[in-house]
């Protein structure tokens, strides 16, 4: 099957399904698309539609088809990434998927509320880490700690500090909130943490 042919197939098989879209991707189409480039490890912009998948290609994506729809599981989970301010991560369920409208602010370098730009910043409850090593990527003078009190999610985000080689400016601790940090002030401290109580998150879509 070539890879335009796949995913036509994922498209209609997602769409004859009651799934819900929105962590990176807003309908059928484009989940079609992040679980074929994420199977074939490339970005959105490569994709060749005349390419043909591999047998262990089709056969991946057939058992991810069937897990997004009978798990309801989300595609980052699945492919083992996600795309946050233009950068990919690596991603597991023992963190939260990206998709916070901070990547907006680390664009425009936090203009016009950060009048010069930071040196040191802080990224509290940093999960993936996503949002603090984007802002030692954009902030290319910036020293940069995470802080988490999952071990679990903090591994996540160790992995993505050295996916990105930042390890020389982005500093990983573990600790509730400020008990990570013994000393020391940051120009700039950036939080998205979980925020859903209970009863709304009982509310949600299985996703």
């Amino acid at each position: 099957m070539r890879v335009g042919a796949a995913l036509e197939w994922l498209a209609e098989e997602l769409a004859r399904h009651d799934l819900w879209y929105g962590h990176g991707t807003h309908d059928p189409r484009d989940e079609a698309m992040a679980l074929v480039m994420g199977v074939l490890q490339l970005p959105f912009e490569s994709v060749a539609a005349s390419r043909t998948l591999t047998e262990a290609e089709h056969a991946r994506l057939q058992t991810l088809l069937r897990r997004r729809i009978v798990e309801r599981t989300p595609v980052p989970y699945l492919v083992g990434e996600a795309w946050f301010a233009g950068y990919r991560f690596v991603v597991d369920p023992s963190v939260l998927i990206p998709r916070s409208p901070i990547a907006e602010l680390i664009a425009d370098r936090f203009r016009p509320w950060v009048a010069n730009e930071p040196t040191t910043v802080l990224d509290l409850c940093t999960g993936s880490g996503c949002i603090g090593i984007a802002c030692a990527l954009e902030l290319e003078n910036a020293d940069v700690t995470l802080t988490d009190v999952s071990e679990a999610a903090l591994d996540i985000a160790r992995r993505n500090v050295e996916l990105h080689c930042v390890g020389d400016r982005v500093h990983v601790r573990q600790g509730d909130l400020f008990s990570a940090v013994r000393r020391g002030r940051f120009d700039l401290i950036v939080c998205n943490p979980p925020y859903v109580d209970a009863r709304d998150f009982a509310a949600f879509p299985p996703e």
